[in-house]
Formats: C-alpha cells, structure tokens, sequence
C-alpha cells in the first residue's frame, strides 16, 4: 500500500471536477440542439443513450484492465483519453450522426476514468482516512456536473451551443493534465506478481456480494430519484413562479449535485470517524423517509421544497464513498478492478437512459 502523499488529494479532486466537466454539456444545450441538428425526441435520446451505454461497458473493461496492467497506468491512459474525446467532441459533433459517435466516445473515456481513479485514491490514503478520500473522489465529480451545466448555459446565453462545447471540453482537457500531475507517484495496490495469483479464499467473497447488493440498491435510489425528481420540481416550481426552462434546469441540477457534492465527502469524513455500518443505516434511514414524504410536498413554498431535495439528494448519494471504500478493503488488491467494475455492470446495466432530465426536465 502507499500512503497519502502517494497521490495528491486536492489537486486530484480538482481534476476529476475539471475532466467530468464535459459530462452534462449535451443535456445542458439540449434545447438548442434539436433546433440546430432538427432532432426528435426519441434521435435526442438515441445520442445520450449511446453516452450512457458505452459509459457502463467502458467500467467492466477497464476494471479487467486494471487488474491486468495496474491502476496508475490504465488512469493515466484514460486521462489522455478523456481528453482526445472532449476536443474530439468540441470539433466533430456537428449533426446527430456525428454526435452518435462523439458522445459514445466521451462516455466511453469517462467511464475508464472512474474505476482507477477510486482505487488509486483509496489504496494510496491512510488506512484511516480511505473512506473519505473516496468521498472526495465522488465529490470533485459531483462538482463538475454543476460546472457542466452553468458553464454550457452561461456559454449558451452570450452565444451558441458550439462555445459551451467548446469551453467544457477545455476545461474537461485541463482536468485530463491535472490527473495525470495528480497520480505521478501512486503507488498501485497489488505488484505485478500479485496479480497473476488467483484467490480461493472465500472469506472476502461473502462480504464483497452483500456491498454489491449495496451498490446495486444505492444506484437505482439515485438514478430513480434523479429521474423523477426533475419532473416533480418542475410542475412545482411552474406552479408557484414565472420561470424559464433554463431557470428550471439549473435549479433542479444544482439542488441535486451541490447537495451530493457535500454528501460525498462528509459520508466518507464519517465513515472514517464513527465507521460505515452507522452511516450506511444513517443515510439509509434519511433517503427512506424523504421517499415516503417528498411525493406530498408539491405544493409547499419552493423556498422550503427546494432544501426538502437537497436533503434527499445528500441522503441518496452519501452511501456512495463508504460503499467503494469498503470493496476496497475487503476484496484483495489483485481483483479489486473486477470486483468494482462487475459490482458498477450490475448497478447501472438496468439503469435506463435518463441524465437528460437532470438538466432538463
């Protein structure tokens, strides 16, 4: 194992906010773009599902890759990547045609990015302090889907959707430099003789299968909620304010991510404090009761629904880090690619194509 100064933290965190910058463009410009590329709904769908799909396939096989190669390699490889794909983005996707290619791509790197990045930050913290290097993790990508939209939209009200491209692809190729600065001197969890040794313990198995039903739990919360949440603020929000389609987006988007931005790390910060059982039960606990209520609550002030869905987004994302962290310590280092990446296949293989209503319901 290495220890914390093995990777740098912040400036690791940074990267992963700058490289998932590009995640929410297309959604955030949305509108635009079926005017511009004369889109239906359903070729609209058929490109972010493409993103998504290649997103989910890119986890298992570079998870494999990462057992076979080490996970300081695969990440620096993945971060040239994500940064290819981004300008690749910004330049080619013109038309649907040429975004059906481009966004498989984008979703393709950025999911090879994901799987190393966790392992390399958990494995290189100190033993007390892996849950919450993970939260931190998920938060910088948390933080770059805000970014994503308030810079497309911000870039969308002085021009078009080809600067809001261009400018989160930029900043998506900044965080790709950043983490390979960030990673220089990772240490990888297992040797390259480790890796060739197979594992019939099953001790560790038993443990692994229940975080995996965990995971699988906690990725259907979030992307259920995430999916029906945006409707359920817009026909409240329509209802008590005169806003715009563009107002609704981002209200809806930041709610939900600076939310689970603070439910990232202060999950993992707790983890490490007081353990995972309790904060799992905790959180647990929290994102049930807000699933029985929030349903009933259209008609309350915005001024009180809207921090109603804040709590709800910490509760359903903070299992998050504490989850990872812990396959982190129980699988060994030598299979703890396949383990994330098959645990991410079954969280996300049944999750349907529905990122377009976190920015715009």
């Amino acid at each position: 194992m290495g220890h914390a100064s093995s990777v740098h933290m912040p400036m690791l965190v940074l990267a992963r906010a700058c490289t998932t910058a590009v995640f929410m463009t297309y959604p955030a410009c949305l509108r635009s773009l079926m005017d511009a590329w004369q889109m239906t709904a359903a070729r609209a769908g058929t490109v972010q599902g493409a993103f998504t799909a290649s997103f989910v396939i890119s986890l298992l096989v570079v998870s494999f890759l990462c057992d076979r190669f080490g996970e300081k390699r695969v990440f620096v490889w993945s971060a040239i990547a994500c940064a290819v794909s981004a300008v690749f983005f910004a330049v080619s996707a013109r038309s649907f045609e040429s975004a059906l290619v481009c966004m498989a791509l984008l979703g393709a790197t950025q999911g090879a990015s994901y799987t190393p990045a966790i392992i390399l930050a958990s494995t290189n913290a100190q033993p007390h302090r892996k849950a919450s290097a993970v939260g931190w993790i998920l938060a910088g990508m948390s933080a770059g889907y805000v970014i994503s939209i308030l810079v497309a939209n911000v870039m969308l009200a002085v021009a078009d959707y080809r600067l809001s491209f261009a400018v989160t692809s930029a900043i998506a190729v900044v965080g790709s430099a950043l983490s390979v600065v960030a990673t220089r001197h990772a240490v990888d969890p297992a040797t390259p003789a480790d890796r060739v040794k197979t594992h019939d313990d099953r001790r560790w198995k038993r443990q692994a299968r229940f975080l995996t039903l965990g995971h699988i739990g906690h990725t259907w919360e979030s992307f259920g909620a995430w999916a029906w949440i945006p409707a359920f603020l817009t026909a409240s929000l329509l209802s008590q304010h005169h806003m715009t389609g563009i107002e609704i987006g981002l209200w809806t988007a930041v709610t939900l991510h600076v939310s689970g931005f603070l439910g990232s790390f202060l999950s993992g910060y707790a983890a490490d404090r007081f353990g995972a059982k309790p904060v799992l039960v905790g959180f647990s606990v929290i994102g049930t009761i807000c699933s029985l209520v929030i349903g009933w609550l259209g008609e309350l002030n915005v001024a009180l629904l809207l921090p109603v869905v804040a709590v709800y987004g910490f509760a359903i994302i903070g299992d998050s880090a504490v989850l990872s962290s812990a396959m982190t310590e129980v699988v060994p280092p030598s299979q703890l690619g396949r383990a994330l990446g098959v645990r991410s296949i079954f969280g996300l293989a049944r999750v349907r194509c529905r990122l377009l209503s976190l920015a715009w319901p």
